[in-house]
């Protein structure tokens, strides 16, 4: 695979890791797929793709032009502690599902026009204190392994993409076949596969970093 589909498809992977997990966006996607229909649900997904992509823009704009390449290892080292840190974030997480398997999720604020839930949904994305600590460390990888601005915008792109693609996969799914994404096992499957996933690409990431391939 070229260097180009290799950071699609590691963008893609990564948008879905972080996007199928238990959490304020989803259960507000589900409520109201079930509730009000599609376009509804996807709102609220779109508004928060939409934080997303703000953030990642910032980032690779930030990271462009304050780190230089001099730096490329020190910021190799910081994407792999926040990779590390995130794993842990979501391991914990999936070990709290498993110790309290019947504790009900808190339903967020609730706006119930379509702009309100895109604005919904952007809110809660720009404001998640994991947002940027994720960017960074998606963008941190990318730059220290010498991509190109172009590269790094690709892959912030490809994993926009993927959280997309799980907000439309939700969003029809619980509008037309009323399914639901959630209870105990999900959560714990969700946060533990994440986990992992995060500390698959530290490792990854760390070796590259390390070999200099």
């Amino acid at each position: 695979m070229n260097g180009a589909g290799a950071l699609i498809l590691r963008g893609f992977v990564l948008g879905w890791s972080v996007a199928w997990p238990p959490g304020p966006i989803n259960a507000e996607m589900m409520r109201r797929g079930l509730a009000r229909g599609f376009a509804s649900a996807f709102a609220v997904g779109l508004g928060a793709c939409s934080g997303d992509a703000l953030w990642a823009i910032a980032v690779t704009l930030g990271a462009g032009v304050v780190i230089g390449p001099w730096s490329h290892v020190a910021l190799g080292l910081f994407s792999i502690a926040l990779l590390l840190l995130l794993a842990g974030v979501f391991l914990n997480g999936a070990r709290r599902a498993w110790r309290d398997r019947r504790q009900a999720a808190a339903e967020p604020p609730r706006f119930q026009s379509g702009r309100g839930g895109y604005f919904l949904g952007l809110g809660m994305a720009l404001t998640s204190p994991w947002n940027m600590a994720f960017w960074l460390a998606v963008i941190g990888g990318s730059e220290s392994q010498g991509n190109t601005l172009a590269g790094a915008l690709l892959l912030a792109a490809s994993v926009i993409l993927g959280a997309a693609s799980w907000c439309l996969v939700i969003g029809a799914a619980t509008a037309f076949l009323g399914l639901r994404f959630g209870g105990p096992l999900w959560d714990i499957v969700a946060k533990g596969a994440t986990g992992l996933l995060m500390l698959g690409f530290a490792v990854e990431s760390g070796w590259k970093l390390t070999t200099g391939s």
